[in-house]
């Protein structure tokens, strides 16, 4: 490890070698962590980030495990205000926390309660609540709308994303008809099936040759997002078959309605990704054209063009800097040998790839309650938040990238 690189894996309160101010906005003895990279966490002030408080951590979690909701107040030298708490959260996406779109001050989470998942909603100004009996994943631009897998599955096929506490009733079926993705109003609470797995695997496999697709494997569903304009979803199709340790993936889409699905990359291995806009996806994918690497592909078509193809050369956590007309990327990787994940931004049209921090990633924090970087920008691009363990525990920091994409 360089000098350059050596500065920079300090993860300290300072500025270092002109590279934004990182700072811790949680501390101990507790733990916290916050919803998915992909979702709204600074409030519409850009002054407010929703976070997940935990008090332990290494082990997966329990049903009767219970974890606080609250928001910290960047403004009041990081104030933790406790907003309530779930029972139905995981390590990697917690309870879903985010602020409903299209609103001032509504934030939304899942929880559990007399058997089965639900969705929190809390107005954080008025104190309102009131909870819609089905669970959600993503939400639509105007909040309207949200979208749900099958959370008890996950938990038996994807431990890390599901919750515990509820036993998946198709847990021996392969391909159930009457589980899958679930449409729900979010007024009304009211909630339909608009695609199950049995719909899935009706759709003939024409990827790689080498990803086993047969009568055999079990299939779920992850990783759901709203396009920009309301009209398109998007989500990973999973199987693996049961002697398979690994599974293979293909990312699909259709209308809100669960019609006019389309395979827009059917290669096995997609996995990270964005709506750059309401018809292009960017995602970290297999593709014959380069291999494993980041792409943007064109919904409804078989356009697949590479990003950063000699630069983003790692997996990552993706998304556009909001504010940047798409032009700068915010993304991290995993662990490397040395066990420094990369906090970094990449600026398109140039090709460029501009360094934030390196955090060591302590041995502890792998496998399911690994500790990713997760970041997201704040709502005018200027800031980010995201999620490490180098200094003895997962706690949640902030860096200002001003300073870099202006």
């Amino acid at each position: 490890m360089g000098a350059a690189a050596a500065t920079r894996s300090r993860g300290a309160d300072q500025p270092t070698g002109g590279l934004p101010l990182v700072r811790a906005i949680t501390r101990g003895p507790r733990f916290h962590w916050r919803g998915y990279y992909d979702k709204l966490l600074f409030d519409p002030t850009d002054r407010f980030v929703l976070a997940n408080q935990a008090g332990f951590e290494g082990r997966s979690p329990k049903a009767d495990d219970t974890v606080r909701i609250g928001m910290i107040d960047t403004g009041d030298a990081d104030r933790w205000i406790e907003l309530g708490s779930t029972r139905a959260w995981n390590w990697q996406q917690g309870c879903m926390l985010q602020w409903v779109p299209a609103t001032d001050s509504r934030v939304a989470w899942n929880d559990r309660e007399d058997g089965r998942f639900v969705t929190r909603l809390l107005d954080v100004k008025s104190g309102e609540g009131r909870t819609l009996p089905h669970p959600f994943y993503c939400l639509s631009s105007d909040g309207g709308t949200a979208f749900a897998p099958d959370f008890r599955r996950l938990n038996d096929t994807r431990p890390g994303y599901g919750y515990a506490g509820i036993v998946d009733p198709n847990r021996d079926e392969l391909a159930p008809d009457d589980s899958g993705i679930w449409r729900m109003d979010m007024q009304t609470g009211e909630q339909r099936l608009i695609f199950s797995f049995a719909d899935a695997a009706r759709i003939p496999f024409a990827g790689r040759p080498d990803s086993a697709f047969g009568p055999a494997s079990k299939h779920w569903f992850n990783h759901l997002l709203c396009n920009p304009d309301g009209t398109r979803l998007f989500f990973l199709h999973r199987w693996r078959a049961p002697a398979d340790k690994s599974f293979c993936t293909r990312a699909l889409t259709m209308d809100f309605d669960g019609r006019n699905v389309f395979v827009l990359d059917p290669w096995g291995e997609t996995s990270h990704f964005v709506w750059r806009d309401p018809r292009h996806v960017f995602a970290w994918a297999w593709h014959p054209s380069h291999k494993d690497r980041f792409y943007v592909f064109e919904d409804r078509t078989e356009n697949v063009t590479v990003v950063g193809a000699d630069v983003m050369t790692q997996n990552g956590h993706n998304t556009y800097v909001p504010g940047t007309n798409g032009q700068w990327v915010l993304n991290d990787t995993y662990p490397d040998a040395g066990t420094l994940q990369h906090l970094y931004l990449y600026h398109v049209p140039t090709n460029r790839k501009v360094p934030i921090e390196d955090f060591p990633s302590p041995p502890a924090y792998r496998g399911e309650w690994r500790c990713d970087l997760h970041p997201c920008a704040n709502r005018t691009g200027t800031k980010v938040v995201f999620d490490s363990a180098h200094r003895g525990g997962r706690q949640v920091y902030l860096a200002d990238i001003s300073p870099i994409v202006g």
